[in-house]
């Protein structure tokens, strides 16, 4: 049987993501007691205790299926900020969002703007759908230049994507910015401006910034947009695949009409509900990661690395003349786990997630000894 003949030609060489490795994975690859992961900017504070007492609490009602419209987590995130359930949606993690929005308003006909170096997700969906990327640079110093992304649309733009702060860069755009990108959008062949996904997985380190601009605030006078955020960074809850967004009544009704029933699963629920009233866990991270960034930072000054200053939990440096390749091999060995970001189309750049202090002074010792410094 030749399956290619009947499956969607838009699936035909469809490249999957490749998730990074897990520390299991490489003990038993490179036989290893001791491995460290810091490429997938997780928690290295892991869960928070409030989340971890109600899945204790929780495991005897597995058998029962979820609630699946969420009730409890969407009371939760409304009591937390302040908006109506009607304008808040839930997903298994970020992924099934940015599939889900993709669902509901991607056609072949239709362009979708999006930044280059931003999470590669967005180029899948789009390629999924059948639709056309239409990829804009970035700034020289690894920003989303929203001006171009606004002089990028067409008649026929459907939709555009915003990182904020991005991924893999960690950098971010300001208030200023933002608000100038939503008034220049020019009206699509449908008559409105075009939908705006803007995806703030890593906003609770970015709100840290004076001048980052928290998407909610945008919500009421701009009915193209949708806001969405994770439980797998700050919350560490990443195992669990719990998301959410934010967007008009009008869009969360369609989203709830076509995503799947039973799509956040038990556990992951009555976690997020507790995990959303913990700010003290919140509080904790974030003063971790401010702390050991600039460790980080000042030890890449010291051996003459370049780094791009983040706004996140990560850090995209460039090792030298080594590539990503290279370096993610040779740190494997040692038992340190990071991120090339070959599959950005930037072969020569790394990103590290910041770790404990141990885990970060680890890294900074096995980074040395690679670049012989």
């Amino acid at each position: 049987m030749n399956i290619q003949s009947i499956i969607r030609k838009t699936c035909d060489g469809f490249k999957p993501y490749v998730a990074g490795k897990s520390i299991d994975e490489i003990k038993r690859e490179y036989n290893l007691k001791k491995v460290i992961k810091l490429a997938s900017n997780e928690n290295s504070l892991g869960a928070s205790k409030k989340a971890l007492k109600v899945l204790r609490d929780s495991f005897d009602k597995v058998f029962f299926y979820p609630d699946s419209s969420s009730f409890g987590l969407k009371r939760s995130l409304s009591e937390r900020y302040r908006l109506s359930s009607r304008n808040i949606f839930t997903a298994a993690g970020g992924d099934e969002i940015i599939e889900l929005i993709a669902k509901l308003f991607f056609s072949p006909e239709d362009d979708i703007v999006i930044s280059k170096y931003s999470f590669i997700r967005y180029a899948m969906a789009v390629q999924l759908m059948g639709s056309k990327s239409v990829v804009i640079p970035m700034s020289e110093n690894f920003k989303y230049d929203l001006q171009a992304l606004a002089k990028g649309c067409s008649k026929n733009t459907k939709a555009v994507f915003v990182t904020n702060p991005n991924n893999p860069t960690g950098t971010y755009n300001t208030k200023k910015e933002f608000s100038a990108f939503l008034k220049d959008l020019p009206l699509n062949k449908f008559g409105v401006k075009p939908i705006v996904i803007l995806d703030e997985a890593y906003f609770e380190y970015a709100s840290l910034e004076k001048n980052y601009p928290d998407g909610l605030d945008y919500l009421k006078d701009n009915l193209n947009l949708i806001v969405f955020r994770t439980f797998s960074k700050i919350y560490g809850l990443a195992g669990l695949r719990v998301a959410y967004g934010f967007a008009s009544e009008k869009i969360v009704d369609y989203i709830e009409r076509t995503r799947p029933p039973f799509n956040v699963n038990f556990l992951a629920q009555v976690a997020a509900s507790a995990a959303i009233t913990d700010k003290d866990h919140v509080a904790r991270t974030q003063k971790l990661v401010v702390k050991e960034k600039q460790y980080l930072y000042k030890e890449f000054e010291k051996i003459g690395v370049k780094y791009v200053k983040s706004a996140t939990n990560f850090i995209l440096f460039k090792p030298f003349s080594l590539t990503g390749k290279n370096v993610f091999a040779k740190l494997l060995k040692e038992g340190v786990i990071v991120r090339a970001m070959d599959e950005y189309e930037l072969p020569e750049w790394v990103r590290v997630t910041v770790g404990l202090h141990k885990e970060n002074k680890l890294f900074i010792k096995e980074i040395k000894k690679i670049l012989k410094c």
